[in-house]
């Protein structure tokens, strides 16, 4: 079968399209003809190196697989999976999404809704449920709060805002000027351009802050805030990561925190769950959450995509398709 790999670290170039063996589920995964994948900052780090060192090993990748994202039709099941069978349609999480054949963990899959691409539901998995647990679990959000989301047009952001939304809240999207619209479509009640204001700055204030971006410090975000308020860090921008802000954050937010009531935290790593699948897939189905897609791109063509990710500029999901010579994917 057709893989990515990374044997390096480096720039997308570092990926190659390979012949591997296609691999056998054991006893407690499923195997998944993929038919759709998506990229994610995570993806982007893990192929680069850079922070990624800490956790993927130092001098070149433990594994060199990529791709978490994935969404397909399960090919055959482990001796002990008891929820999946040949043919169900699924999405979930797994390491080497970028694959013709990938093996998944059954706890982190959920059944594709009917209605949804695999395309879309590829989209889904890392970024939703970045947003669902940094807004529900850290952010304890609830129905008629002020929320803004900094970084509103996203991979993470478009699926805070939709999120946000589906929670009965009052949505402020801040993005740049060309991605003022996507946040309206999406839901956004309001929309700041973070070119011309500084949400910290223009006398407006939340009760949930939920940023992806992290350029502001934590005085500002705590002058943002009303009182009981809290703001949800959730990254420090896209591609560069400055190691020195986010241990400062990590270190200094807590101790700021218990001074006054309004709380500054930062999100941590999401955790994916079949449980939080399954609640994404429910909000597909109805369509209160529509992936944002903005290029797709042919397994072949995975540096290109992993580059164009790279700019920052990406608007929503990054997502590669694999084609197994039909149209159903």
């Amino acid at each position: 079968m057709k893989a990515i790999v990374s044997a390096r670290y480096g720039p997308p170039d570092v990926l190659e399209l390979k012949d591997v063996e296609k691999p056998a589920p054991d006893e407690g995964r499923v195997l998944v003809e993929v038919r759709a994948a998506s990229v994610n900052v995570a993806d982007w780090h893990s192929a680069h190196g850079g922070i990624a060192r800490l956790f993927g090993g130092v001098r070149k990748p433990k594994d060199p697989r990529v791709g978490i994202d994935v969404a397909g039709r399960v090919e055959a099941v482990g001796s002990k999976v008891t929820q999946f069978h040949p043919g169900d349609e699924v999405f979930g999480g797994c390491a080497g999404a970028f694959a013709e054949y990938a093996t998944a963990r059954e706890d982190r899959l959920a059944l594709k809704p009917a209605n949804v691409s695999f395309a879309e539901a590829a989209a889904v998995p890392v970024a939703g449920i970045t947003a669902l647990q940094g807004l529900r679990d850290k952010g304890q959000i609830h129905a008629g709060q002020k929320v803004l989301v900094n970084g509103a047009s996203g991979g993470v952001g478009t699926f805070a805002v939709q999120l946000a939304k589906s929670f009965g809240t009052d949505v402020t999207g801040v993005c740049s000027t060309r991605n003022l619209e996507t946040a309206r479509s999406i839901g956004a009640d309001h929309v700041i351009d973070y070119t011309k204001e500084d949400f910290t700055r223009n006398g407006q204030r939340y009760d949930l802050i939920y940023d992806v971006v992290g350029n502001h410090s934590i005085a500002a975000y705590k002058r943002a805030l009303n009182p009981g308020g809290t703001c949800i860090i959730a990254g420090f921008g896209f591609p560069s990561v400055s190691i020195v802000r986010l241990l400062g954050f990590m270190i200094l937010a807590p101790l700021r925190s218990k001074f006054g009531d309004r709380k500054v935290g930062f999100m941590g790593i999401a955790k994916l769950n079949q449980k939080d699948m399954a609640y994404l897939g429910e909000l597909l189905e109805v369509g209160k959450v529509k992936p944002v897609i903005d290029r797709r791109y042919p397994l072949s063509e995975a540096a290109e995509a992993m580059r164009y990710l790279g700019t920052g500029h990406a608007r929503g999901k990054v997502v590669i398709t694999v084609d197994h010579n039909d149209q159903g994917a």
